[in-house]
């Protein structure tokens, strides 16, 4: 069978959430271990998650390669993707990419909503593309395996990575900007270049990036990932639940603001700065993958549709992504 695999989560991890991830069948889950910490504080971040693998061995443990995802199946547990939503856990330092690979940073985005080091952010009003130390983390990145996301960069950046990288990027936790234009929802011509490139899009179920925020129902989301479909095929689309169960509202402030900042940085679409939006009353923790699937289903995708979009197509992509090497893959079929 297919596995089920969710490609973006930043929950207030406990146990309670790893049960749910089993209860809906979760059997793969890239999860944010780091936002603007140092290297030396996401390796604090590292252990704290060795010792919950050392506590719920029954439920979880470490990701590293795609043969793990099958392994997770057949065992009845959820494997645990690491990744950076910023790539401050490299500092300065260029040899800490395959430092960080090696202890199993899987994803790094190459900025969080601002200028980096290596690209732009989705909230800058310039966008100058990859930096020339961009360019070398990203050669970097390619030769070890550690996957490039450009979820909150800005659009010419994002093109960029597409077409510098030699291995195809994701963009683990984002929609389409045609169906809701949130700052960090992607335009068309990112989509298509994404999927001509093999790349893939996991679909954000967080309230800021859908059409009707809160209030977005099922059928509305499904018929969006349809409608993407349409545009640029089954095999770029995935789910990025986006998921941040049960964070308090405190740790907005630190995605947001880091230390970039004195003030609080406003959020997506809102005029104050907002703690956590509520979930859709149909997707508000791990057990609620089934309402994903019965949705895509009722738009009319068949089986082997369903079971791609739900997981086969990360199965793919990360049997691609995660080891080393530098040769150009397959471009995905038109």
């Amino acid at each position: 069978m297919i596995p089920r695999i969710d490609g973006l989560q930043y929950a207030n991890w406990s146990e309670k959430i790893f049960r749910q991830l089993r209860q809906g069948g979760v059997d793969a889950v890239h999860v944010t271990i780091t936002y603007h910490e140092t290297f030396r504080e996401t390796v604090l971040n590292i252990e704290a998650w060795n010792r919950w693998f050392e506590r719920f061995p029954n439920l979880i443990f470490q990701g590293r390669s795609a043969e793990d995802v099958k392994v997770a199946r057949a065992t009845g547990r959820t494997a645990i993707f690491f990744g950076a939503q910023n790539p401050s856990c490299m500092e300065d330092d260029i040899g800490l990419v395959e430092v960080l690979h090696t202890l199993g940073l899987r994803f790094m985005q190459l900025t969080y909503n601002n200028q980096s080091l290596l690209a732009t952010g989705c909230y800058e009003a310039e966008d100058s593309g990859l930096t020339r130390m961009g360019r070398a983390v990203v050669a970097e990145m390619n030769r070890v395996g550690l996957v490039v996301d450009m979820s909150h960069s800005g659009e010419r950046s994002t093109l960029d990575a597409i077409a510098h990288s030699t291995r195809p990027i994701a963009i683990t936790h984002a929609n389409p900007a045609t169906w809701h234009p949130a700052l960090r929802n992607k335009s068309d011509k990112v989509l298509r270049a994404l999927s001509a490139s093999g790349g893939i899009l996991g679909f954000s179920l967080y309230p800021h990036h859908l059409k009707g925020g809160s209030d977005c129902t099922a059928p509305e989301f499904c018929q969006m990932i349809a409608r993407t479909a349409d545009l640029v095929g089954i095999g770029a689309l995935a789910i990025g639940s986006d998921l941040c169960q049960d964070q308090p509202d405190s740790v907005v402030e630190w995605m947001r603001s880091g230390r970039w900042t004195k003030a609080v940085d406003f959020g997506e679409g809102s005029a104050e700065a907002p703690g956590f939006p509520a979930m859709p009353h149909w997707f508000k923790d791990n057990c609620h993958f089934g309402a994903i699937e019965s949705g895509l289903r009722d738009v009319g995708m068949s089986g082997s549709e369903v079971a791609a979009i739900m997981g086969g197509n990360w199965l793919d992509f990360f049997s691609r992504s995660f080891t080393s090497g530098t040769m150009k893959q397959e471009r995905a079929a038109e």
